[in-house]
């Protein structure tokens, strides 16, 4: 089965217990890394995520992944939080984190820079436009964009 089947087949899954204890399912992974298979759940709530609601959806989607058994392959569970510099994947990502700062790094330099900070301005067709610190415009297609994530500035 295609990973991102298994994925799919896991969210349907298990979004009845984000859904019913005000959890927001950020995002889920399955990936292999060395020998290993990891099954890699992201939860967020307003107010941030505690020890107890990451140990309280493992325990949940352990139960319900244990029934249905979609993975054929042994894995490692794993339930966090996104972090503070989490990324940005969703069109709602970027709507939400608006006014923030991030942090955008590009598959191919621009003017031989791949790695640019600035406030997000938004996304809109398939462009993310952020101003850096010199009040400059800089858009970027998503298809560019190897990774944006919330800034963590100190």
């Amino acid at each position: 089965m295609a990973i991102k089947d298994v994925v799919s087949i896991i969210k349907n899954s298990i979004l009845p217990i984000f859904e019913n204890n005000g959890y927001e399912l950020y995002d889920i992974e399955f990936v292999k890394e060395g020998p290993n298979w990891y099954l890699r759940i992201y939860a967020d709530k307003e107010g941030g995520i505690t020890i107890d609601d990451c140990e309280l959806i493992s325990k949940e989607t352990s139960a319900i992944l244990d029934k249905n058994d979609p993975i054929e392959q042994a894995y490692i569970l794993e339930v966090s939080s996104p972090g503070i510099d989490r990324p940005l994947k969703k069109p709602e990502d970027y709507e939400k984190y608006k006014g923030e700062i991030v942090d955008i790094k590009l598959y191919k330099s621009v003017d031989k820079v791949k790695a640019f900070q600035g406030k997000l301005l938004g996304l809109e067709e398939e462009t993310v436009t952020i101003e850096d610190e010199d009040g400059k415009v800089l858009s970027f297609k998503l298809s560019d964009i190897a990774s944006c994530r919330l800034s963590v500035i100190f």
